[in-house]
């Protein structure tokens, strides 16, 4: 956990060769939530985002709230669940706030609870977003591929171990019905608004969903998947919002969570709404496993939900599979490295223009395939691995979970750390 006395906890700017790429890619989260959000630290296009969250909103705890409340002098209890109770602050702030004119009203009064009431008792309602490059999961915008192009990787092999019996939701943007992906039939979904309505250009983050099904096919090719469409708005939703729909999501009586999305937090601090919604199931050797991207932003921060106890958070290794991926996130909270980069499956069909440095306004015609990179990619590698390995095994979700990252632990790369490869569901069992 970072000592930074700010009031974000990271001052650390992402690497100059990725500046114009990540602010492009702010930029489209801005144009959709506008005064919704808001940025730590203010000046972030110079100093770096440490995080982002709902302007005018923090959750605290349900036995912290009245004292909260007490400490700002008014606000109204917009809702609780889970545990926690979501804030709306007061219109006005405290004279005796700190951070003056250098902070926005949230972030004054965030560290006026830091001081009076402790840090970590009052958070934020941090913005969870899919996995794009340096903090917003695809490390990469998607990339044309030849005609004919195959699934990468692909297992034709697979035996027993196909997945067969066992259901995986992918928590996502949505899902687009791709016919010419055979190994694609029978997925279902809810339809994302994949095409813009004034250009008809493929809208940014669309596919995304497909593409993660489709890895997760390439991996346990009878695996029952099914994608929600939960982050429809520039790619992310705030985690109040997700810890009710990983809730919703459980009614659907799934083995695996796939999440290729996540967030940084204040401080690092845990975040609060997803640690209420993990934390009953930590110790249960029951119910479904939730498998979660480790991000990409090529550093040690953590990412959560992955970096919560209960989660199997996934790494990228690069291409040649013996290396970490620049961009995947890593540190001792990794539980695992699998292959996310430059990964080919599935996607829409139509142009798409692109929306980040350096290949900003270069227009792109996809014919149904596409090649794509991050740790949004290598997160459904690992959940098809769990999946194919319950068929062979009939192990329950989290016995298989643990027995693959066992596996990977005897496997562990110098500089890198515990690695899964797609055949590995049956080499386990040997």
């Amino acid at each position: 956990m970072s000592d930074n006395q700010n009031s974000g906890g990271n001052d650390n700017p992402p690497a100059d060769d990725s500046n114009d790429k990540f602010e492009d890619q702010i930029n489209l989260i801005l144009a959709e939530f506008g005064d919704e959000i808001e940025i730590d630290p203010p000046d972030w296009r110079t100093a770096g985002v440490n995080s982002i969250y709902r302007a005018g909103s923090v959750l605290v705890r349900d036995h912290d709230a009245p004292r909260t409340l007490d400490l700002f002098r008014g606000g109204d209890v917009r809702r609780s669940r889970l545990g926690v109770t979501q804030l709306d602050l007061p219109a006005v702030v405290p004279a005796d706030a700190p951070g003056g004119d250098r902070l926005t009203p949230t972030q004054r009064f965030l560290e006026q609870a830091d001081v009076q009431l402790g840090r970590g008792t009052v958070t934020p309602d941090h913005l969870v977003y899919v996995c794009k490059s340096v903090s917003p999961c695809p490390a990469t915008e998607p990339e044309v591929v030849s005609d004919g192009a195959a699934p990468e990787p692909f297992l034709s092999m697979v035996g027993k171990a196909d997945g067969r019996g066992v259901k995986v939701v992918v928590l996502d943007v949505g899902w687009t019905e791709a016919p010419h992906a055979r190994w694609l039939d029978g997925v279902t979904g809810e339809e994302e608004l994949a095409f813009d309505p004034e250009t008809g250009l493929i809208r940014p983050y669309a596919g995304h969903g497909t593409f993660i099904a489709g890895v997760v096919r390439a991996i346990a090719p009878k695996t029952e998947v099914v994608v929600k469409s939960y982050f429809d708005k520039a790619g992310a939703m705030f985690e109040v919002d997700l810890a009710d729909r990983l809730a919703e999501a459980l009614a659907e009586d799934p083995d695996i969570i796939s999440l290729s999305a996540g967030s940084k937090t204040r401080f690092d601090i845990p975040s609060l709404a997803l640690g209420a919604f993990s934390r009953p199931r930590e110790n249960s050797a029951d119910g479904p496993v939730l498998v979660a991207a480790a991000g990409n932003d090529g550093d040690d921060r953590q990412f959560w939900p992955a970096a919560h106890p209960e989660a199997v958070s996934v790494g990228a290794l690069a291409a040649d599979e013996t290396s970490r991926a620049s961009f995947s996130n890593f540190g001792s909270w990794v539980d695992v490295y699998a292959p996310g980069e430059n990964l080919v499956n599935a996607f829409l069909t139509g142009e798409y223009q692109c929306t980040e440095r350096p290949n900003k306004g270069q227009l792109r015609k996809f014919a149904g395939m596409a090649r794509w990179s991050g740790t949004s990619f290598s997160t459904p590698v690992v959940a098809g691995l769990i999946a194919a390995r319950i068929s062979l095994t009939g192990e329950r979700p989290k016995q298989a979970a643990n027995a693959l990252l066992a596996y990977s632990r005897t496997r562990v790369l110098p500089d890198v750390g515990p690695v899964l490869l797609p055949g590995d569901a049956r080499a386990s069992t040997k």
